[in-house]
């Protein structure tokens, strides 16, 4: 009888993945909290949340009893003319004291990005401005694989084939204010605020996007906040922006939104923006949508992710995760960090997404049991929030270990 990896790699196309490299596959049989548990027995600790996804530990009994609870109600619903209490009741707790007054649902982080993009440029078409026909974004950025979030994605990163296919971007580098000129001709701009994660976990200032932010305002350039990876308390705060102290026009939300069981994205935007497509004529609407907008089972996961984030609990753990982090991290040169996000450069000879390192690096780290995925030369980790204090020093004991075995040292 053949093993799972044996059928898998007669059948899977895999994400970001070279097959030709033959790396080998891991049949995960079942997840718990912070750990996989592998068809051979082992176990691993997941120091990436599952691509970011995982707050509060696999498989939390939570989330699961909400999504069975929803799901002996109803699993979905056409969402174009109909309505349920999940998808209201969510939009209203994460809006709540917020400027944001509208939610539109989709599927992912890309598709949050699609339609804040699409919306940017649509609001200037429908109050007859035809001259916004650019966007701007930050290099280093990476805002999805879908084409309107590859365009506003680094040029000369993971999306370099379909560069041709794109929208029409210009990119400054993060903190140089000189360079936002001529805003005129740009329908919004977008950024990952305070942290920009696939490309390489790199951080700048908030006082830099509160000024940019400002300059956009003035010359009626919307502003997108893409949140989808910083969002949930990633950072620290509930959501980077209110590091800011001012809040973009449109933000994306999806990862961690669900807590790790489903997926599910929201696109928040101003009331202001959304007056702009309300009138008679059908052609000024926003003619988006998805299949499973608003599913009503991943909306409850969403709520009850939300409600176990506000909780002491889980708030005193967020605590002692940023405190761990921050006592850790000084140990390694070139290193940084922001709430529960820690990352080391690893200094050494260049290596890219695309060069085989990284991927050597990510096998050495799952031999001592731990989950980690390099983004280029940048070890980093963004562990779930159940993570305990002896796990989450492993963690950092493996990275060190990692840096050592390259020879760049702590």
């Amino acid at each position: 009888m053949k093993t799972l990896e044996e059928r898998d790699a007669s059948v899977i196309w895999h994400p970001y993945s070279q097959h030709g490299l033959k790396y080998p596959i891991l049949p995960v049989v079942s997840a718990q909290g912070a750990y996989l548990y592998l068809e051979d027995g082992r176990k691993i600790l997941d120091g990436i949340s599952s691509w970011w996804v995982n707050l509060h530990g696999h498989a939390h009994p939570r989330i699961a009893r909400a999504i069975a609870a929803q799901c002996e109600k109803m699993e979905h619903v056409i969402f174009a003319g109909f309505t349920h209490e999940p998808a209201v009741k969510l939009a209203e707790t994460i809006m709540g004291g917020t400027h944001f007054a509208r939610a539109f649902y989709s599927d992912n982080g890309s598709t949050a990005v699609e339609v804040a993009l699409k919306i940017a440029y649509q609001y200037h078409l429908n109050r007859g401005d035809t001259k916004r026909q650019k966007f701007l974004a930050l290099r280093h950025s990476y805002h999805g694989d879908t084409l309107g979030a590859m365009a506003v994605g680094e040029p000369d990163g993971y999306h370099a084939h379909f560069r041709s296919l794109l929208p029409r971007v210009d990119f400054v580098e993060p903190c140089d204010l000189g360079a936002l000129k001529d805003l005129g001709s740009y329908a919004a701009f977008i950024f990952e605020p305070m942290v920009q994660g696939a490309g390489g976990m790199r951080m700048y200032p908030a006082s830099y996007l509160r000024e940019a932010i400002g300059m956009c305002r003035s010359h009626g350039v919307l502003t997108i906040g893409d949140e989808v990876f910083t969002g949930f308390f990633r950072t620290g705060t509930c959501f980077a922006y209110e590091y800011l102290g001012i809040a973009p026009d449109l933000l994306c939300l999806s990862k961690g939104i669900t807590g790790g069981f489903l997926p599910l994205a929201m696109t928040l935007a101003t009331e202001s923006i959304f007056e702009v497509f309300c009138s008679q004529d059908m052609r000024q609407a926003f003619l988006h949508g998805h299949s499973y907008t608003a599913n009503p089972v991943a909306c409850a996961a969403a709520l009850e992710s939300w409600s176990i984030l506000h909780s002491e609990e889980c708030q005193a753990r967020l605590t002692v995760i940023q405190a761990i982090t921050r006592e850790r991290i000084k140990r390694f040169k070139k290193a940084r960090c922001i709430g529960t996000i820690g990352a080391v450069e690893m200094q050494g000879e260049h290596r890219s997404y695309l060069n085989a390192p990284p991927a050597l690096l990510a096998r050495q780290a799952l031999a001592r049991g731990v989950l980690l995925r390099p983004l280029g030369d940048v070890i980093y980790t963004v562990p779930p929030y159940c993570v305990t204090d002896q796990e989450l020093h492993l963690i950092y004991d493996v990275i060190e270990e990692m840096l050592y075995s390259i020879g760049v040292g702590g």
